[in-house]
């Protein structure tokens, strides 16, 4: 199993940088963060750095969209840092939550996205696209540039989409249940649709917290620090009920139950720990979506996760303990689980 480090782009960016070059040291393969220009610094600069300051690292969004770039212009970010690295990167893409809504327009549309990433993919890997009538291709991109795109996805019409079209699925939930259902639904398009299922890369991305022990207060201290999780997941599940209902056969109730206290969300704290809008969220939901307790829970649950067919899992690695898990899983957790 891979292991991938995913973050925000907070400044500075040289601690952005920093926990990257740590988490390589500590045998992750991947470095991923977030792409919200009005909450966040830009990513694609600190990419870069990333990638001068490491050697083996693969890095990529979690998740862009194709709403607030041009596609020819996420296509040439991502070719020209892989033309200087060495196709190191990875185009992850989803509906664009936090960075649709921060700027007062609606998430994209699954057409969009599926056009998107057609577009991404074939310029970045040297290939003509068509941008509305205008064919066009990279002139200076090298032969054997090439460019995976991950789609993160939750709904029934998503998940389809993902399988008959991405190159890799994108999971940000933990919960073995849910796990098990969505790959399924991923890998059973990709089949229907002509394709090796085992082309599509499954990447399970989660916060995991690493505790001393397993007492009740080491186990209320994780998880009042990754609660803020279950809120960001609740904003694409609030979606869902909306479109499909509280109680459908396209939803699993294991996604769609927990919202229903849910009152609203403030942007301003997406992603952190100290969120004030995640109250709403059960104990319950925060042990089966996140990774907490002693390093033993986190080995169990991974191996769990990579018998129904997990080929990464990325830590969010937002709370107050970010250098000791990456520590923690660089000598104890990941070699234990590919031992």
């Amino acid at each position: 199993m891979d292991f991938g480090l995913v973050l925000q782009t907070d400044p500075p960016a040289s601690k952005v940088v920093s926990l990257m070059k740590r988490a390589e040291r500590n045998g992750f393969s991947h470095g991923w963060t977030f792409d919200s220009a009005v909450l966040w610094q830009e990513p694609f600069v600190i990419y870069s750095q990333i990638l001068a300051n490491t050697s083996r690292l693969t890095v990529g969004t979690m998740v862009t969209n194709p709403g607030t770039r041009t596609w020819e212009v996420t296509a040439s970010t991502f070719a020209t840092l892989n033309d200087m690295f060495g196709n190191r990167t990875v185009c992850g893409i989803g509906r664009g939550d936090s960075a649709m809504r921060v700027a007062g327009r609606a998430p994209n549309t699954l057409a969009r996205i599926s056009e998107a990433m057609k577009v991404i993919r074939a310029l970045a890997s040297g290939r003509e696209a068509d941008l509305g009538g205008t064919v066009v291709r990279f002139p200076w991109i090298k032969e054997d540039a090439r460019l995976p795109v991950w789609m993160a996805a939750y709904g029934p019409k998503a998940l389809k989409m993902t399988g008959e079209e991405a190159d890799g699925f994108i999971l940000q939930l933990a919960d073995l249940y849910l796990t098990e259902y969505m790959v399924k639904a991923v890998k059973d398009a990709a089949v229907a649709a002509g394709r090796d299922p085992s082309e599509v890369k499954i990447c399970v991305a989660a916060p995991a917290y690493v505790t001393d022990d397993d007492s009740p207060e080491a186990l209320a201290h994780a998880r009042d620090q990754c609660r803020w999780f279950g809120g960001m997941v609740g904003n694409h599940v609030a979606d869902l009920v909306s479109k499909y209902g509280a109680h459908s056969s396209q939803v699993p109730e294991e996604l769609t139950e927990y919202i229903k206290s849910r009152q609203g969300y403030d942007y301003s704290h997406h992603g952190r720990s100290d969120n004030p809008d995640t109250d709403f969220v059960p104990d319950e939901i925060v042990d089966r979506f996140c990774l907490i307790g002693p390093v033993e829970k986190h080995i169990e649950k991974l191996n769990a996760l990579r018998e129904l067919g997990v080929d990464q899992f990325a830590v969010y690695d937002m709370h107050d303990a970010q250098e000791k898990v990456i520590d923690v899983y660089g000598t104890t957790v990941i070699p234990a689980v590919n031992g």
